[in-house]
């Protein structure tokens, strides 16, 4: 093998006393696939930060082509050939999909006046090149978060870059936008381009990664090879143990309609009218492509978004439309998809997030009993195994999955009677997942109405006993866990019908 085009040695670094990497050496190649694997806190992304300028490390060096040298800046890791796509999107929505495609990096004429024609031109090849057909001045304000996350790959594509770092580049695309992402990344390998693909997703990674290097606890635990990519050994190293097989669902029966939605339309799609219950007990899937209207419709439900027309009953009771207060009264709590925009208040310590819907709850003399609010959080953050310095940390410090449950566990706290919980797993790893798979089952055992929208099929045939697939606003179809199929999903998403199983 020639030499590598990056490589890292020793690497540490530490965060307010905590050492999110710890003496970590790894290689990377020109025209290969490698994954960075590992749970959430392991390092992964503090690792490719270190790489892409965003952090300087503590300790250890960097070599590019042979000589050492410090990466300073994200503009310098730029310069050299870096280009890094974080898991969180850092995209202007003020601006349009060409001024977000090249800000920093503005194409002129005559020395000093924008070329807005160029650059519009060039951002159409990117995006026809990784199939996102939206005109280039749409405002990124307007776009779903996968298509953003389809802006962001343009955007490191229109660098010429000769290492690509993709931090969860999936996880908010669907299985055909995902096909593409692959193609692209193909692509790029066979040009000679270093990809650098983290991922918790297993049957991508062993899809996808020419090799994969993982971490756990800030260390690096192993390497794996094309031929030794077994998910196995991939888990075994992730988490250090080996996982038990996932249990056999149980067959629940459903109690009572608690939610039923009827004739509901939305801004997103004025001339379309969705209609379906959720009932206690039960676990329900929400399937469909990017932009489906699934997000706008429990935004909608739970009174973010008023609707154009419809109504919603909460046991029988009509929900006013257009007041969450009013919902989360009826006994109806959402956890949204961007949890850094919607879910969370990044600022603020974990056990601030955690108590913020029920405040009331801690004063029921009038005021606020802080170590009530401590005690609450302190169990939550045990019972999600929150991985922290301790409950005052402020949530904008904890990796990705780590916020996940946080904005999980605010909302769980109040025992809803209906909960919708959009993306749930959304940059979760996978023993984190089986965990929160095992929190969905526990609360539809305890009679909790469940509504899980997913764009990963897997998790969305894993959980349901039943599934809404949505296509362009509307209800597609409704498929039973003995229906239900990827093939069959997919038919209904993509305006198909679905072929039945024999009976």
């Amino acid at each position: 093998m020639s030499a590598p085009l990056l490589s890292a040695r020793g690497i540490s670094k530490r965060f307010a006393g905590v050492r999110a990497l710890d003496n970590v050496s790894a290689d990377f190649f020109q025209g290969e696939v490698v994954a960075v694997m590992g749970e959430n806190g392991a390092g992964k992304s503090t690792l490719m930060k270190c790489l892409a300028g965003v952090h300087q490390p503590d300790s250890g060096t960097l070599t590019w082509q042979g000589k050492d040298l410090r990466i300073t800046s994200t503009r310098r890791a730029e310069q050299l050939g870096i280009a890094f796509i974080h898991q969180e999107l850092n995209l202007c929505d003020n601006l349009d999909v060409a001024s977000n495609v090249f800000l920093g990096r503005e194409l002129k004429k005559a020395g000093c006046f924008l070329d807005a024609a160029a650059m519009r031109a060039r951002t159409a090849a990117l995006l026809e090149r990784i199939g996102l057909r939206i005109p280039t001045n749409t405002p990124v304000s307007s776009l779903s978060i996968g298509q953003r996350q389809l802006v962001e790959i343009a955007r490191a594509l229109s660098l010429d870059a000769r290492m690509v770092i993709m931090d969860e580049p999936t996880s908010s695309l669907t299985a055909g936008e995902t096909a593409t992402l692959f193609s692209v990344v193909r692509d790029l390998r066979t040009a000679g381009i270093c990809v650098v693909f983290i991922s918790h997703r297993i049957p991508e990674i062993t899809a996808i990664a020419d090799r994969v290097i993982v971490l756990k606890d800030g260390r690096f635990t192993g390497t794996l090879t094309k031929s030794e990519l077994a998910p196995d050994r991939i888990v075994s190293l992730m988490v250090g143990r080996d996982l038990p097989p996932p249990e056999p669902r149980p067959l629940r029966q459903p109690g009572p309609v608690r939610l039923e939605v009827s004739n509901l339309r939305t801004a997103a799609f004025p001339a379309r009218q969705l209609s379906f219950s959720l009932r206690a007990g039960e676990i329900t899937g929400a399937a469909g492509l990017v932009g489906a209207g699934r997000t706008e419709a429990a935004r909608a439900i739970f009174g973010i978004d008023r609707p154009i027309a419809g109504t919603i009953s909460i046991d029988g009771n009509p929900l006013t439309h257009g007041n969450p207060r009013l919902a989360i009264r009826a006994g109806l709590a959402l956890v949204p998809e961007d949890r850094k925009e919607q879910g969370l208040i990044l600022d603020m310590a974990i056990r601030d997030n955690l108590s913020l819907p029920r405040l009331r709850h801690f004063a029921p003399s009038g005021f606020i009993s802080d170590a009530a609010i401590n005690r609450s959080a302190e169990d939550l953050s045990a019972s999600l195994s929150i991985r922290s310095t301790g409950i005052h940390k402020l949530v904008g410090e904890l990796s990705g999955g780590n916020q996940q449950k946080v904005a999980l566990g605010r909302w769980l706290a109040l025992s809803p009677g209906i909960i919708i919980l959009d993306e749930p797993t959304r940059g979760v790893d996978v023993g984190a997942k089986r965990e929160i798979y095992s929190l969905i089952e526990s609360l539809a055992a305890s009679g909790t109405a469940v509504l899980v929208i997913s764009s990963d099929l897997e998790e969305i045939l894993r959980l349901s006993d039943r599934i809404l697939v949505l296509h362009e606003g509307h209800l597609a179809g409704t498929l039973t866990r003995q229906e239900a199929s990827e093939a069959s999903v997919m038919q209904l998403a993509t305006g198909s019908s679905p072929r039945r199983p024999a009976a």
